[in-house]
């Protein structure tokens, strides 16, 4: 009976480091450092919110960085800021992400692009049932096609000599609510889920041109765009995402770059975000075997998490209609 508890407890102690040693193996993309000093970081909706800060920060770490969104006004503005606060001047670029040729010439006018954040975004809040097409579709035009148009422009050039420039980038900024949907989220949640199969898959047509795709997950943030958005909100949406906590710009910027410089597929910006990304884990690529066992051990009590989420916000929904009839 010893001898048998023995072998029981020897396997017990093997298991955990097996599974280590087969992720090891098996974990696809192979880790890698992405270096950002000296090399060109195009970032888009760089005038203001996550952007404004992404720039600050890869700035101040010696990247050349463009940036490019609307407003000629905001965007010189941010130039000035930036300068006086790292000394360095950035480029700017003004184009609307729903025009090709207008994408294609400013990337084509920036030069060689080695880091691609593809940031811009637009969001506005309201039960499906109630938003106009038209707002509906200006969300898919910007942070969709929008990002389909960054990409496809920019990829010719960061395609041409990579082996001799070293290895690039494109990060994608979704969201929370790019993995799971919430009340009145249901156009924006839609808009930020499709990133999600664009960058797998993305992320298999330019491996071989040690190109590495990164996703990032923020939740709300305060940025002048929150301000809008809570102006819109449903109530019952307030509600529910008041479960989840706020980021400043500076700490989504920090948490972004630190992924992007590791060539992290799924980037999370907090402790929700990483429950939220082990949750959503799937088929998804992972260069950390560390994490991949992370994801393995804690999927089925994060499930438990994720249903007991679930069952608060339903619960919410309940409630909230339950009062309207009352009054």
């Amino acid at each position: 009976m010893a001898d048998q508890n023995t072998v029981i407890l020897s396997l017990l102690i093997l298991l955990p480091f097996s599974l280590l040693f087969i992720l090891y193996l098996i974990v696809r993309p192979r880790s890698l450092t992405i270096p950002i000093k000296n090399r060109h970081v195009f970032i888009t909706g760089g005038s203001s919110g996550i952007g404004l800060s992404l720039a600050h920060r890869f700035a101040s770490e010696g990247a050349r960085v463009s940036i490019l969104a609307r407003d000629l006004r905001k965007l010189e503005e941010a130039k000035e800021a930036i300068r006086l606060s790292t000394g360095i001047d950035v480029s700017i670029f003004s184009a609307d992400v729903r025009d090709f040729n207008a994408v294609k010439k400013a990337i084509e006018d920036a030069g060689p692009i080695d880091v691609l954040v593809c940031n811009q975004g637009v969001f506005t809040p309201q039960e499906l049932e109630l938003q106009s097409l038209d707002e509906i579709k200006f969300m898919i035009d910007v942070n969709v096609m929008g990002t389909f148009h960054l990409i496809k422009a920019a990829l010719p050039l960061m395609k041409k000599d990579r082996k001799s420039r070293g290895p690039a980038s494109i990060a994608i900024m979704s969201s929370q609510a790019g993995q799971v949907g919430i009340y009145g989220y249901t156009a924006y949640s839609a808009s930020k889920f499709a990133l999600r199969g664009m960058a797998e898959a993305l992320q298999h047509e330019v491996i071989a041109d040690d190109i590495h795709v990164s996703l990032i997950f923020p939740p709300d943030t305060d940025t002048p765009g929150l301000e809008e958005e809570n102006k819109r909100r449903p109530e019952l949406t307030t509600i529910i995402a008041d479960s989840s906590g706020m980021m400043k710009a500076d700490e989504v910027a920090k948490k972004s770059i630190d992924g992007i410089k590791k060539g992290s597929f799924i980037i999370p910006c907090n402790l929700e975000g990483v429950l939220l990304s082990i949750a959503t884990a799937g088929l998804s690529p992972q260069r950390s075997y560390l994490m991949a066992f992370v994801e393995v051990l804690a999927a089925g009590p994060v499930r438990l998490i994720g249903l007991c989420f679930q069952w608060n916000w339903y619960g919410s929904i309940e409630k909230w209609h339950s009062k309207r009839k009352r009054t």
